[in-house]
């Protein structure tokens, strides 16, 4: 480890204990948010300002080449080159709207104008019409929005069948002992509560199996042709816990 490449970031530490540690490590003191591989860090949600270096490795790209290219030339760009480098990021975070239409616009620059963003001219299709895949009529440019949604369902999947990654366990034992994670309030970082605000889109995509349980509700959850709650109307209204898991209702029995 290159301590001289390293910096010390305290957390609920005493101020005057700082300098003491910095020279102990030999490294300098940080201060939150800082990027790690290229990912913004802190204890809040990454501001717009945090994601100009991913703006202007997408700009440096398309005033580099986009300029010595046609139509065919740029689409192949976009798809194979623009569209990947928010990859990473959005493996991880939630993009916020100004920045996934921020990339947008660079991307019609690209496929319209070359590398000019201030030359004259119309859009030949509809964005909208663009982002559709080609089996449909469209240019099969990637929705942005959709696919980060899509890569962060991941860590749904990962969380719900409990899959043997420290965060995971980290996250059931801290707020979610006999609790099913969906029907609680929403705890946590911003990251997770962000992850959260999929679960509606993930529970369309996705049916429970019954393992241990804890993890699925027993009125709401599909783990038959439909949620309980829709098969028996009448009877869930009656339901006395309407948030209780499929475990603890099978403990009461």
């Amino acid at each position: 480890m290159n301590f001289h490449k390293s910096y010390l970031i305290p957390i609920n530490v005493p101020a005057e204990r700082v300098p003491l540690l910095t020279g102990v490590f030999g490294c300098t003191e940080g201060q939150l948010p800082f990027t790690y591989l290229r990912i913004p860090l802190g204890t809040t949600k990454p501001l717009i300002k945090d994601y100009a270096p991913l703006i202007c490795r997408i700009e440096r790209k398309l005033s580099a080449s986009s300029v010595f290219l046609q139509y065919s030339g740029r689409l192949q760009l976009i798809n194979s080159v623009i569209s990947s480098l928010p990859t990473y990021l959005m493996c991880t975070l939630s993009l916020s709207k100004t920045v996934i239409e921020t990339i947008d616009k660079f991307r019609k620059n690209c496929l319209w104008r070359g590398s000019d963003s201030i030359a004259k001219g119309y859009n030949l299709a509809a964005w909208d019409k663009v982002l559709m895949p080609k089996s449909k009529g469209g240019l099969g440019i990637n929705d942005l929005q959709l696919q980060n949604e899509a890569l962060l369902m991941k860590h749904l999947a990962k969380f719900y069948n409990k899959a043997q990654v420290p965060w995971v366990q980290l996250i059931w034992s801290t707020y979610y002992q006999n609790k099913v994670p969906h029907l609680a309030p929403a705890k946590g970082s911003f990251w997770w509560k962000d992850v959260l605000k999929l679960f509606d889109k993930f529970r369309d995509l996705t049916d429970c199996i019954p393992g241990e349980r804890d993890t699925v509700g027993l009125w709401v959850d599909q783990f038959e042709e439909a949620p309980l709650s829709v098969m028996f109307p009448r009877l869930f209204n009656f339901a006395i816990d309407q948030t209780i898991s499929l475990k603890a209702s099978v403990d009461i029995w």
